[in-house]
């Protein structure tokens, strides 16, 4: 599975507010609505930059720290942004991203710069910026692939094992 995306780049301790600001937890309810603020208090127009199913996240140690709220990954993913890169995240901003099937990656993101085009190929491990290789990271294994393909841990499991909700 090979991911292909333009880069936007954000450094160390990106917090769940300046993911999704606070003021609209309760205001708006709509994840989609709601993803039209992505990180405006620290990149204003952040969500008219991005390229829908074409862009990819990277950043530095502990991306997603501060609160556990779930809209934080759901509106990355109802952004349209393929996969998160970052040299490590938040405990539980990294279970609440697989278990809405938001796409993550631990790897080194030195490399990587703001427009870059990049491959992520899953299977290998690999980040690649112009077939040359920039950053590996552990493959992913099949159950990360299934949940990510299954849009997240209500749909895999219904899919798996006969659940609904």
């Amino acid at each position: 599975m090979i991911l292909k995306g333009k880069l936007f780049k954000f450094g160390d301790n990106i917090n769940t507010d300046w993911i999704i600001s606070g003021r609209y937890k309760f205001s708006i309810t709509d994840m989609k609505e709601l993803s039209r603020y992505l990180f405006e208090d620290i990149r204003p127009n952040f969500y008219q930059e991005l390229v829908a199913n074409k862009s990819i996240i990277a950043a530095g140690n502990n991306f997603g720290m501060g609160s556990s709220r779930e809209q934080a990954p759901w509106v990355i993913k109802e952004a349209g942004v393929l996969v998160v890169v970052a040299k490590s995240f938040a405990r539980i901003f990294y279970r609440n991203a697989f278990n809405i099937g938001l796409a993550l990656i631990e790897a080194d993101t030195d490399l990587l710069k703001e427009s870059d085009r990049i491959n992520i190929d899953l299977d290998k491990g690999k980040i690649k910026k112009e077939d040359k290789l920039v950053s590996k990271f552990n493959p992913w294994n099949n159950f990360q692939k299934e949940l990510i393909k299954s849009d997240g841990i209500f749909n895999y499991l219904e899919k798996h094992k006969g659940f609904s909700i």
